[in-house]
């Protein structure tokens, strides 16, 4: 097996992980509402990212975590939707 798609996996989870920790930092200074939003959006875009890589690289085959995935990335892109439409200024 590749190294190449654990580590793409792994390094895209990071970066969800990142933002999240810059956007939760940055709504703690400014208290900005849309930073708020995003920063939830982004637990969202984390637990999708953990997720496609413990389906695809951790657990075998005959388990699928599609319906999970699918759910978590819906969950988040409605969350940052609401924030941009209902809370901008």
């Amino acid at each position: 097996m590749s190294m190449f798609p654990p580590a793409v996996y792994l390094l895209c989870a990071t970066a969800s992980l990142v933002c999240l920790v810059l956007l939760t930092r940055s709504y703690l200074q400014t208290r900005s509402r849309l930073l708020l939003w995003s920063a939830l959006s982004f637990v969202g875009f984390s637990a999708n990212n953990l997720l496609v890589f413990v389906d695809l690289i951790l657990l075998p085959a005959s388990v699928d975590l599609l319906p999970f995935r699918n759910l978590t990335s819906i969950a988040a892109i409605g969350i940052l939707l609401y924030g941009f439409i209902w809370e901008t200024e």
